[in-house]
């Protein structure tokens, strides 16, 4: 049963819904723009140097990403960018873009409820067409994609260094360390590392040694990656709290359904983290009645878009569960996740640590450096500011797209 509280929000949402839907039929009328072309771009480039995660069998040479681009009659075009995964590039190229031509790009319910329904869900291509369309709207409307959804709480978004993953040719007892102080000395207050390749004996002292070289003032997290069972999942967690971390991220397999975290956060006192392949507000929804996490993590490009991340993390506060999205992508998604994370609300009215975060990935990656104007570097108090220009705030160069783009 609803509390009074739950009650009024979900009301204040629906009249909110309400009077969006009406601001778009208005903003429609008066830009009768229409959307000429869908194209994805399918980038890759060969690493420096192999990399990965604890199950990454062998460490990746390649790293990948799709980008989106909608071209419209009015000259303006909107970029999007997603995994290349799941059948997300076909579904953009043969079925949900070839239904978007002809649509204004500012009828966006319409224009959404067409995208979600053309292939039976897709919410990766789903995903990088609605940063796309926002991108549009906001360049059409002369605002930030931000103003968009309501406006911004925060100008600056608190960021987190993505690092310390296992590289080919160096142990990382003697390469997480080193990250960790070259990170704090980038300005970044906060680092992930990635654990679970090796026993839990071995990386405890790992582990322990980061904490020695950056302090107790910076806040340290971990991701397992799902590289563990039940047992070293609790063995790891519990090290992990005595070393005062932040939190620990999916220590166990994301499917079938995140079996086994519900349990498992009843023994840990360390917040346990995860949902970034939550595929939209459903599969959310059911992880958080079951109390699987203390703070959900979706991924704006694998569960569909700005709308849909921000009606989770709506939903994760009712639960008192922190959001704080997973991005493993390069300079579009990070802008697209910046923008929904200036208007994401603080799921207290103190603690300012609860201030969602944006996971800014710090492993070699081209699409973060090379292919926008922005690359997005953390200032030196641990911040990075969100784009203010109209919509995503960056510009494609498209000249390096066609330099990483294949087939």
């Amino acid at each position: 049963m609803f509390t009074r509280r739950q009650f009024l929000r979900t009301s204040a949402a629906l009249a909110v819904a309400r009077k969006c839907s009406d601001t778009e039929a208005l903003q429609a009328a008066a830009n009768p723009v229409r959307i000429t072309a869908v194209k994805a771009y399918l980038l890759e480039t060969t690493l420096k140097r192999a990399f990965g995660v604890s199950i990454s069998e062998p460490l990746d040479t390649r790293r990948r990403t799709l980008l989106v681009k909608i071209e419209t009659d009015a000259g303006i075009e909107g970029w999007g960018e997603t995994y290349p995964i799941l059948g997300a590039r076909g579904a953009i190229t043969d079925q949900i873009g070839p239904a978007l031509i002809g649509e204004n790009p500012l009828a966006y319910r319409k224009v959404m409820k067409k995208a979600w329904g053309r292939v039976f869900y897709n919410p990766l291509a789903v995903g990088a067409l609605e940063t796309a369309i926002n991108d549009i709207r906001g360049k059409l409307l002369d605002q930030p994609v931000s103003a968009l959804f309501g406006g911004r709480l925060r100008e600056r978004v608190p960021a987190y260094a993505s690092t310390m993953n296992y590289l080919a040719g160096v142990e990382p007892e003697q390469l997480y360390p080193r990250q960790a102080v070259e990170h704090v000395e980038l300005g970044f207050t906060a680092l992930k590392m990635r654990l679970g390749r090796y026993p839990v004996k071995r990386e405890i002292p790992i582990a322990q040694a980061v904490r020695a070289a950056v302090g107790q003032d910076i806040r340290l997290m971990a991701d397992g990656n799902a590289a563990y069972a039940s047992k070293g999942a609790l063995a790891m967690g519990q090290a992990l709290t005595e070393l005062d971390f932040a939190f620990w991220e999916e220590p166990l397999p994301q499917a079938p359904d995140y079996a086994g975290y519900e349990q498992l956060r009843k023994k840990l006192a360390i917040p346990l983290a995860g949902g970034e392949a939550l595929a939209d507000r459903v599969a959310a929804k059911r992880l958080l009645n079951r109390g699987c996490f203390d703070i959900i993590q979706p991924d704006l490009a694998l569960c569909g878009g700005i709308s849909e991340l921000l009606f989770i993390a709506e939903l994760a506060a009712l639960h008192s569960v922190q959001t704080t999205p997973h991005c493993w992508g390069g300079a579009i998604l990070i802008a697209s996740t910046l923008h929904a994370l200036s208007v994401m609300a603080d799921p207290t009215w103190g603690h300012p640590t609860h201030t969602p975060m944006l996971e800014l990935d710090q492993s070699e990656n081209p699409w973060r450096t090379q292919v926008t104007d922005i690359s997005f570097q953390v200032e030196k108090d641990g911040h990075v500011t969100v784009p203010t220009k109209p919509g995503l705030g960056i510009t494609v160069d498209e000249e390096a797209v066609k330099r990483f783009q294949i087939q």
